[in-house]
Protein backbone atom coordinates (compact mmCIF):
# COMPACT_ATOMS: atom_id res chain seq x y z
CA UNK A 1 0.00 0.00 0.00
CA UNK A 2 1.24 3.53 -1.39
CA UNK A 3 0.53 6.94 0.94
CA UNK A 4 -1.55 7.75 -1.58
CA UNK A 5 -3.52 4.48 -1.41
CA UNK A 6 -3.81 5.10 2.42
CA UNK A 7 -5.16 8.40 1.97
CA UNK A 8 -7.67 6.98 -0.51
CA UNK A 9 -8.85 4.16 1.89
CA UNK A 10 -8.74 6.61 5.16
CA UNK A 11 -10.05 9.39 3.90
CA UNK A 12 -8.00 11.32 5.99
CA UNK A 13 -7.52 15.45 5.06
CA UNK A 14 -4.25 16.78 3.36
CA UNK A 15 -2.99 17.72 6.62
CA UNK A 16 -3.20 14.71 8.28
CA UNK A 17 -1.71 13.05 5.76
CA UNK A 18 1.25 15.19 5.60
CA UNK A 19 1.66 14.77 9.47
CA UNK A 20 1.13 10.89 8.82
CA UNK A 21 4.09 11.13 6.75
CA UNK A 22 6.24 12.71 9.06
CA UNK A 23 5.41 10.19 11.84
CA UNK A 24 6.82 7.71 8.99
CA UNK A 25 9.67 9.35 7.49
CA UNK A 26 11.12 9.16 11.24
CA UNK A 27 10.01 5.61 11.81
CA UNK A 28 12.40 4.95 9.08
CA UNK A 29 14.94 7.06 10.48
CA UNK A 30 14.96 5.82 13.75
CA UNK A 31 14.64 2.25 13.17
CA UNK A 32 17.89 2.30 11.93
CA UNK A 33 19.14 2.52 15.68
CA UNK A 34 16.31 1.17 17.13
CA UNK A 35 14.32 -1.89 16.71
CA UNK A 36 10.89 -0.38 16.80
CA UNK A 37 8.60 -2.43 14.17
CA UNK A 38 9.58 -5.84 12.27
CA UNK A 39 12.37 -5.44 9.78
CA UNK A 40 10.46 -7.81 7.20
CA UNK A 41 7.47 -4.76 7.66
CA UNK A 42 8.82 -1.83 6.75
CA UNK A 43 8.31 -2.07 3.06
CA UNK A 44 4.63 -2.33 3.37
CA UNK A 45 4.28 0.40 6.34
CA UNK A 46 1.48 2.10 5.03
CA UNK A 47 -0.62 -1.59 5.07
CA UNK A 48 0.83 -3.51 7.66
CA UNK A 49 0.97 -0.23 10.67
CA UNK A 50 -1.02 3.00 9.25
CA UNK A 51 -4.07 1.21 8.35
CA UNK A 52 -4.00 -1.40 10.73
CA UNK A 53 -4.11 1.44 13.47
CA UNK A 54 -6.12 3.50 11.54
CA UNK A 55 -9.05 0.92 11.18
CA UNK A 56 -9.89 1.70 15.19
CA UNK A 57 -10.50 5.12 13.89
CA UNK A 58 -13.27 4.37 11.47
CA UNK A 59 -14.71 1.46 14.28
CA UNK A 60 -14.72 3.86 16.88
CA UNK A 61 -16.68 6.61 14.63
CA UNK A 62 -18.95 4.50 14.35
CA UNK A 63 -19.78 3.47 17.62
CA UNK A 64 -19.40 6.99 18.99
CA UNK A 65 -22.31 7.66 16.39
CA UNK A 66 -24.55 4.48 16.82
CA UNK A 67 -24.79 6.17 20.95
CA UNK A 68 -26.53 9.18 19.39
CA UNK A 69 -26.00 12.96 19.39
CA UNK A 70 -25.55 12.61 23.42
CA UNK A 71 -22.52 11.15 23.38
CA UNK A 72 -18.98 12.40 23.44
CA UNK A 73 -17.16 12.87 20.30
CA UNK A 74 -13.92 11.29 19.13
CA UNK A 75 -12.33 14.75 19.34
CA UNK A 76 -12.97 14.80 22.61
CA UNK A 77 -12.53 10.88 24.04
CA UNK A 78 -9.89 9.93 25.99
CA UNK A 79 -8.39 6.62 24.48
CA UNK A 80 -5.63 4.62 26.61
CA UNK A 81 -3.25 2.26 24.48
CA UNK A 82 -1.52 -0.29 26.50
CA UNK A 83 2.14 -1.43 25.10
CA UNK A 84 2.59 1.27 22.62
CA UNK A 85 5.89 0.57 21.40
CA UNK A 86 6.86 2.82 18.18
CA UNK A 87 3.07 4.32 18.87
CA UNK A 88 0.74 1.78 16.73
CA UNK A 89 -2.55 2.33 17.16
CA UNK A 90 -1.95 4.78 19.54
CA UNK A 91 -0.12 7.81 18.09
CA UNK A 92 -1.81 7.37 14.95
CA UNK A 93 -4.97 7.73 16.34
CA UNK A 94 -4.10 11.29 18.27
CA UNK A 95 -2.86 12.40 14.20
CA UNK A 96 -6.07 10.93 13.13
CA UNK A 97 -8.27 13.22 15.53
CA UNK A 98 -9.30 11.35 19.09
CA UNK A 99 -8.98 13.89 21.76
CA UNK A 100 -6.09 13.00 24.15
CA UNK A 101 -4.39 9.37 23.76
CA UNK A 102 -2.29 8.07 27.05
CA UNK A 103 0.54 5.41 25.56
CA UNK A 104 2.19 2.96 28.27
CA UNK A 105 5.76 1.70 26.63
CA UNK A 106 8.32 -0.07 29.20
CA UNK A 107 10.71 0.77 26.84
CA UNK A 108 12.03 3.73 27.41
CA UNK A 109 14.04 4.25 23.82
CA UNK A 110 10.83 3.77 22.07
CA UNK A 111 9.33 6.05 24.22
CA UNK A 112 11.74 8.94 23.23
CA UNK A 113 10.91 7.80 19.65
CA UNK A 114 7.06 8.56 20.47
CA UNK A 115 7.78 11.73 22.06
CA UNK A 116 9.76 12.82 19.32
CA UNK A 117 6.74 11.95 16.60
CA UNK A 118 4.66 13.53 19.03
CA UNK A 119 6.70 16.66 19.04
CA UNK A 120 7.33 16.82 15.10
CA UNK A 121 3.48 15.99 14.49
CA UNK A 122 1.55 17.87 17.44
CA UNK A 123 -0.62 14.98 18.57
CA UNK A 124 -2.05 15.61 21.85
CA UNK A 125 -0.34 12.36 23.77
CA UNK A 126 0.59 11.48 27.23
CA UNK A 127 3.33 9.05 27.44
CA UNK A 128 3.89 6.86 30.32
CA UNK A 129 7.44 4.78 30.70
CA UNK A 130 6.41 2.05 32.62
CA UNK A 131 4.89 -1.47 33.28
CA UNK A 132 1.29 -1.29 32.25
CA UNK A 133 0.09 -2.98 35.75
CA UNK A 134 2.08 0.11 37.46
CA UNK A 135 0.21 2.53 35.61
CA UNK A 136 -2.76 2.94 38.04
CA UNK A 137 -0.44 4.14 40.78
CA UNK A 138 1.07 6.91 38.61
CA UNK A 139 0.95 10.51 38.86
CA UNK A 140 -1.32 11.75 35.31
CA UNK A 141 -2.87 8.45 34.90
CA UNK A 142 -5.63 8.67 32.65
CA UNK A 143 -8.79 6.98 35.19
CA UNK A 144 -11.21 5.35 33.48
CA UNK A 145 -11.81 6.35 29.66
CA UNK A 146 -13.27 6.17 26.81
CA UNK A 147 -11.40 3.42 24.53
CA UNK A 148 -8.35 0.72 25.24
CA UNK A 149 -6.97 -0.62 22.54
CA UNK A 150 -3.66 -3.13 22.59
CA UNK A 151 -1.87 -4.30 19.46
CA UNK A 152 0.00 -7.74 19.10
CA UNK A 153 0.71 -7.76 23.11
CA UNK A 154 -1.21 -10.09 24.96
CA UNK A 155 -4.43 -12.37 24.72
CA UNK A 156 -7.25 -10.74 25.39
CA UNK A 157 -7.78 -12.14 29.12
CA UNK A 158 -4.90 -10.98 30.01
CA UNK A 159 -5.35 -7.32 27.65
CA UNK A 160 -9.23 -7.05 29.84
CA UNK A 161 -7.31 -7.82 33.20
CA UNK A 162 -4.54 -4.76 32.71
CA UNK A 163 -7.42 -3.14 31.36
CA UNK A 164 -9.71 -3.37 34.78
CA UNK A 165 -8.52 -0.23 36.59
CA UNK A 166 -9.14 1.72 33.46
CA UNK A 167 -12.65 0.89 32.26
CA UNK A 168 -16.12 2.28 33.12
CA UNK A 169 -19.58 0.95 32.00
CA UNK A 170 -19.01 3.05 28.58
CA UNK A 171 -15.70 2.08 28.11
CA UNK A 172 -15.08 0.16 24.72
CA UNK A 173 -11.91 -2.00 23.99
CA UNK A 174 -10.56 -2.78 20.69
CA UNK A 175 -7.66 -5.26 20.12
CA UNK A 176 -6.71 -6.24 16.61
CA UNK A 177 -6.63 -10.33 16.55
CA UNK A 178 -5.57 -12.86 14.49
CA UNK A 179 -6.33 -16.77 13.73
CA UNK A 180 -6.14 -17.62 16.72
CA UNK A 181 -9.14 -15.14 18.19
CA UNK A 182 -11.59 -17.70 18.95
CA UNK A 183 -9.36 -19.65 20.76
CA UNK A 184 -8.54 -16.87 22.99
CA UNK A 185 -12.51 -15.84 23.20
CA UNK A 186 -13.32 -19.62 24.35
CA UNK A 187 -11.47 -19.00 27.24
CA UNK A 188 -12.37 -15.69 27.94
CA UNK A 189 -16.58 -16.45 27.59
CA UNK A 190 -15.86 -19.19 30.77
CA UNK A 191 -15.38 -16.39 33.54
CA UNK A 192 -16.30 -13.51 31.78
CA UNK A 193 -19.60 -11.35 30.60
CA UNK A 194 -18.50 -9.30 28.54
CA UNK A 195 -20.23 -7.96 24.99
CA UNK A 196 -18.00 -8.99 22.33
CA UNK A 197 -18.14 -8.27 18.58
CA UNK A 198 -16.30 -8.72 15.79
CA UNK A 199 -15.21 -6.11 12.78
CA UNK A 200 -13.09 -7.46 9.61
CA UNK A 201 -9.89 -6.14 9.58
CA UNK A 202 -8.92 -4.17 6.96
CA UNK A 203 -5.45 -5.41 6.53
CA UNK A 204 -5.65 -9.10 6.58
CA UNK A 205 -8.64 -11.60 5.59
CA UNK A 206 -7.95 -13.62 8.51
CA UNK A 207 -8.28 -11.06 11.23
CA UNK A 208 -10.38 -8.96 13.19
CA UNK A 209 -10.72 -6.21 15.40
CA UNK A 210 -12.34 -7.15 19.04
CA UNK A 211 -15.05 -4.90 20.21
CA UNK A 212 -15.39 -5.71 24.32
CA UNK A 213 -17.77 -3.66 26.33
CA UNK A 214 -19.56 -4.21 29.58
CA UNK A 215 -22.78 -5.67 29.43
Amino acid sequence: MSPEEFQSASNVSRETMDRLKVYAGLLIKWQKAINLVGKNTLPDLWQRHMMDSAQLFGIAREIVEGRGPESRSLADSVWLDLGSGAGFPGLVLAIMGVGQVHLVESDARKCTFMHEVARETGADVVIHTCRIEKLQDKAGQPGQVDFISARALAKTDQLLSWSVPFRSQNTVCLFPKGQDVDLELENLLEFDNSVIKKWPSRTHSESVVLQISSP
